[in-house]
């Protein structure tokens, strides 16, 4: 029992990193109906703006992960929005998904240029230390990763459903037309959206980089994982993207722990597919009519 207790709040532990990305594909999508695949690379970017503060520029680890989240939001968010989006979505959503494919390339590359292709060490935020809980052992790094990302997520659940410009950016995502009839600036709702998504993506490179360090290939499976988690909770729900991080962070060590570690990579795949056929429109999705 003590053993599965350290599994699950290891597991919930990860997939709550999970899920701040998974939101991002799903706030996306409703801002602009188009898939992100540079995702991935939005949550390994902000780490090395952090490690480019505090080793280039001199900067304490508070101060470097402020610049890099203010830096994330620009980059990853306004400039993301204003020369890739913007230019490419009257062409229609697919030159703009090749143009993420691209931009994830070019992120990936550049980052291998310009900081190399080694792993970076990343300093830890929490203490390395353990605690013991119900007989388990468990790190306090797992346990502070997990109650960040809870608080991250209920932060931006209470922001969305109880603030009037939350509910202008649900607004704008259902109708953008009938948002502008009501008087709702959606191009103002779109890019808020844009720059929460970077903001998400880099609170979660920065809790999930001390655990893999900082690398230039990071982005190819935590984009490939937390794209699988919002298919499977819903695309179009940002409940459903929580619930499949936190769905996929537990199955993943559950499966390496209690049955084989050479297999765990498939499980998402696994999960995918049986998801797919049983409920197209993920666990906790809505179906979307479209004419055609």
């Amino acid at each position: 029992m003590a053993q599965f207790l350290q599994v699950l709040l290891s597991g919930l532990s990860t997939g709550s990193i999970y899920a701040l990305a998974a939101i991002g594909f799903t706030l996306v999508w409703q801002a602009a109906q188009t898939v992100n695949f540079a995702q991935g690379e939005f949550v390994m970017l902000p780490a090395f703006f952090v490690l480019i503060g505090v080793h280039w520029l001199g900067m304490p680890l508070w101060l470097a992960l402020i610049f890099g989240l203010i830096l994330s939001m620009i980059v990853l968010g306004l400039l993301f929005k204003v020369l890739i989006v913007e230019p490419m979505l009257p062409n229609g959503g697919l030159p703009l998904i090749i143009a993420t494919m691209a931009l994830s390339i070019l992120l990936k590359e550049g980052t291998k240029q310009f900081y190399g292709a080694e792993a970076q060490p990343y300093p830890g935020l929490f203490p390395q230390a353990t605690m013991t809980l119900g007989g388990a052992v468990i790190s306090v790094q797992d346990v502070m990763n997990l109650l960040v990302s809870l608080a991250i997520v209920v932060g931006l659940t209470l922001f969305l459903n109880r603030t009037r410009t939350g509910r202008c950016m649900q607004a704008t995502a259902q109708s953008p037309a009938v948002a502008e009839i009501l008087g709702v600036n959606t191009r103002r709702m779109v890019l808020y959206a844009f720059l929460i998504n970077a903001a998400l993506a880099a609170l979660a490179s920065f809790l999930i980089s001390p655990i893999y360090l900082a690398k230039f290939s990071n982005g190819e499976n935590l984009g490939l994982i937390a794209f699988i988690a919002a298919i499977i909770g819903g695309f179009n729900q940002i409940r459903g993207a929580i619930a499949g991080g936190l769905l996929i962070g537990v199955l993943d060590n559950l499966t390496a722990t209690y049955i084989t570690a050479e297999y765990r990579a498939a499980i998402p795949l696994i999960l995918l597919i049986a998801v797919i056929l049983w409920k197209p429109e993920g666990l906790l999705g809505t179906s979307e009519g479209r004419n055609v």
